[in-house]
This record gives structure tokens, C-alpha cells and sequence, in this order.
């Protein structure tokens, strides 16, 4: 599917390796933007799904500060055709004034970083077996060697404002190794939702939020459907701003 219509915007993903997922659709419309964020950095932005779901929520979310909030959202993307369908996916957005696609990788970016940011978000490639497929492109978005969660981590503590977020989702089998790397760095967990296809199928991800200070961390679970086609409450509650058919 080359074309993936959203309520508010349209997401073109005919040259990314990685297409539209529910992976991405969660996280964005998870992750929490309390801190009522002025600047935003989604790294590996692939199609710039993150950064248009966070786009149209600090917009949505509080009228009162309609134009002040999220006023930058930075993206960066290293592979060239994933950054310039990133680019044509936000200037054909209603947000297209305050979305930027930086083509560079993480150790490039950080050589000057633009600012600290309120809200740091990833949806970090994390094939760590020793897999490959014959397709590069897609191998290097979907590997955990083309960002390791070291460098990721490392770069969201340089990178993060003092109230800021950092927000990624991750394999539940990750999580106790990401969670310590992160508290190496002094991110601490503050909100931790496991996810579930169905009640009986086993845990598949986890969607983290960590803060610069550490606070009761708030851990519950979403199941994403009870049979095929059939979502729960909470999922249709959590993605029915952005899908057409929820």
C-alpha cells in the first residue's frame, strides 16, 4: 500500500522500507505530552508518522495555547528516500510550517543540536537476532545495529530539556535491559504500558516514558483486540483521532 489515509493527514510510503504499523500509530497517540512541549525531536523518523501524530495532538489537545505548543518538531532520518518521503509526507500536512526532516544519523545531529527538547520520541529499529534479509534498505531500518539503544539512550540524555519526555516503544523482551541502560543515563521510567494482540497471546511490546526525575512509575497493559477486528475500548480510545475506521 503505497498510501496510508489518516483522519487529518495522508502518509505517502511507497519509497520507506518501513510502512505505517500499528508500533508507530501507538506510541505517537501514547505518548504523553503533559509537559505541554514547545520542541520535539522524533528520531529515525521513517515516514514522519511520529511527528505528524504529535503534530495534530499539540494541537488538538490544548486549544488555550493554540500556536504556542509544539511550535518545532525536528525529525531525523538517515536513509535518503525515507527522508525524502518524510519531507513530502509534512509539507502536504496541515502542520507543515513547524515539521523539519533533518537527513543526517544520530551521531551527526548531535554534533549541533539545535536545542534541548520537551519531548524526544523513537521508534527505534530493534532486530537485534542475527537475521538479514536480502533488502538493505529494509534491514537498516529494521536492525538494532543501524541505532543501537546505547547510542540512543545516550543521545536522549544530552538532547532532553529538564522537564523533558523521552518516549520509545520497545520488545517486551527488551524491557529490563533497556530500562537499566536508560537509568545508566539517569532516565527514569515513569509510566510503562505493556501491550497484548489479544488477552491470551503473550506481551509483544512496551511502550516507555522516562523523565529526568524520578517519580512512582505508573504500569498498566493494552490488549489491542479480543478477536480478529473486534478492539477493545482502550485501543479504539487511544487511536480513534487518528484511523479512519475506528
Amino acid at each position: 500500500m503505497s498510501k496510508f489515509q489518516f483522519k487529518k493527514f495522508t502518509i505517502n510510503q511507497d519509497r520507506c522500507a518501513m510502512k505505517v504499523g500499528t508500533d508507530g500509530v501507538l506510541l505517537g497517540a501514547w505518548c504523553p505530552i503533559d509537559n505541554n512541549p514547545f520542541s520535539i525531536l522524533d528520531i529515525g523518523a521513517g515516514t514522519g508518522i511520529l511527528s505528524l501524530i504529535l503534530a495534530q495532538r499539540s494541537n488538538a489537545e490544548h486549544p488555550s495555547l493554540q500556536g504556542e505548543l509544539a511550535q518545532q518538531i525536528d525529525a531525523i532520518e538517515i536513509d535518503e528516500n525515507a527522508f525524502e518521503q518524510c519531507v513530502e509526507n509534512f509539507e502536504s500536512s496541515p502542520w507543515g510550517d513547524k515539521l523539519f526532516c533533518f537527513h543526517a544519523g544520530l551521531d551527526e545531529f548531535m554534533e549541533e543540536p539545535e536545542e534541548d527538547y520537551d519531548i524526544i520520541i523513537s521508534n527505534p529499529p530493534f532486530y537485534t537476532e542475527d537475521y538479514k534479509t536480502e533488502n538493505e534498505q529494509r534491514d537498516l531500518a529494521r536492525f538494532s545495529d543501524a541505532l543501537p539503544f546505547k547510542d540512543l539512550v545516550e543521545a536522549v540524555n544530552l538532547l532532553l530539556s529538564e522537564n523533558g519526555i523521552f518516549a520509545v516503544i520497545i520488545p517486551f523482551k527488551e524491557e529490563e535491559k533497556f530500562i537499566a541502560l536508560a537509568k545508566d543515563f539517569e532516565l527514569h521510567p515513569f509510566k510503562i504500558t505493556r501491550v497484548k494482540g489479544t488477552p491470551t497471546t503473550e506481551i509483544k511490546r512496551s511502550l516507555l516514558a522516562f523523565s529526568k526525575t524520578q517519580k512512582q512509575t505508573l504500569i498498566d497493559e493494552l490488549i489491542i483486540e479480543t478477536a480478529r477486528h473486534q478492539y477493545t475500548e482502550e485501543y479504539i480510545d487511544l487511536t480513534k483521532d487518528f484511523y479512519l475506521k475506528m
